[in-house]
């Protein structure tokens, strides 16, 4: 018996990449960085230090001070750095949406008797701000995230923490995300069914249950998982 969905936030309910690349353009130029590859750029850069970030090898403001400085060449101190990246933040945060099959496919889910449960690696104070903003704090039934997490996602214990944190078994779960490797091969190492939400159709050839919208997520109480998918 199914009881909860979990679902990844960044890139699953919200559009992280396109806020993120349509802010740095804006806040690199008035730093004079410019140029066709500065969204390429800013992804690879907060990628590397975000990851460093999810291993505890940074705190979450220690990982926006470095990626201020490689990304923009500048040695500052960390009050300039973080003054430097709220200019970012600003133009990130007011580009935020939610993709439009959200909203429904929380319902569904809801209206199925399940669980919807939010599992993010992000920062706690940032990720509810951001499901406040969105307009999705009612739209589910908890918050998990990675200052509640023993080790990141794909961690098993990550996963572990959740199946706790809902009172249910692996297979009374079920785990949709975009990252095949933090959502997907993570919670199949837990025991956990997961599903690839691929929007953009980047991950083709992987050998797992993938979709395209969460509208082709068709979750039922009492008699299991139905998803519908490559």
């Amino acid at each position: 018996m199914l009881r909860a969905v979990l679902f990844d936030l960044d890139g699953t309910l919200v559009d992280h990449e396109s806020a993120a690349a349509g802010a740095v353009v804006v806040w690199a130029a008035e730093y004079g960085v410019v140029g066709a590859e500065v969204a390429a750029n800013w992804a690879a850069v907060s990628d590397k230090y975000y990851q460093r970030y999810q291993r505890r090898e940074l705190t979450f403001a220690e990982q926006r001070r470095l990626r201020v400085r490689e990304f923009l060449g500048v040695d500052v101190d960390d009050a300039e750095a973080d003054a430097m990246f709220e200019g970012y933040v600003r133009r990130y945060e007011a580009r935020w949406s939610v993709y439009g099959d959200v909203v429904p496919a929380l319902r569904a889910v809801r209206g199925a008797g399940l669980g919807a449960v939010v599992l993010t690696n992000g920062n706690t104070a940032h990720q509810r701000f951001k499901l406040d903003r969105m307009g999705l704090t009612a739209e589910i039934d908890d918050l998990i995230t990675g200052d509640d997490l023993p080790a990141t996602k794909p961690d098993p214990r990550a996963f572990a923490y959740a199946l706790e944190r809902v009172g249910a078994s692996p297979d009374q779960v079920m785990m949709v995300g975009d990252s095949l490797e933090n959502d997907v091969r993570g919670a199949q190492a837990a025991g956990i069914h997961a599903v690839l939400i691929d929007r953009n159709d980047r991950h083709a050839q992987a050998d797992v249950p993938r979709i395209r919208s969460l509208t082709e997520l068709t979750p039922r109480g009492g008699d299991g998982e139905r998803v519908d998918g490559t």
